[in-house]
């Protein structure tokens, strides 16, 4: 089992850019395309993955299978969300279906 702060898991932004493009070198990969989600260990980037291709980029020299694995569990995160309707448009639907049973 892994502490809560093992690792920093989050969106990358441009000021990743650098550290994007040295984990690439350092993995054999070519970069990754926005949006990505990059994890952290010791405060950097260990691990990156690419949230529409899947495809992830990791330090070969540093323990990062489970930081792989934590990143895909949140990226299948971000996908759910993305395809839940917000509350919003749940509750008009209810009222569009309670309308229709009455009407």
């Amino acid at each position: 089992m892994f502490a809560a702060d093992t690792y920093v898991i989050r969106l990358a932004g441009d000021a990743d850019e650098a550290a994007l493009e040295r984990l690439a070198q350092l993995d054999s990969a070519a970069p990754l395309e926005h949006p990505i989600l990059v994890g952290e260990i010791d405060g950097r980037v260990a691990a990156a993955l690419d949230l529409d291709a899947g495809r992830a980029i990791a330090d070969p020299f540093a323990r990062t299978a489970n930081l792989l694995a934590y990143l895909r569990v949140r990226a299948a995160g971000f996908e759910a969300a993305m395809r839940t309707p917000d509350v919003a448009d749940r509750i008009r639907a209810a009222m569009r279906r309670s309308r229709l049973a009455y009407g």
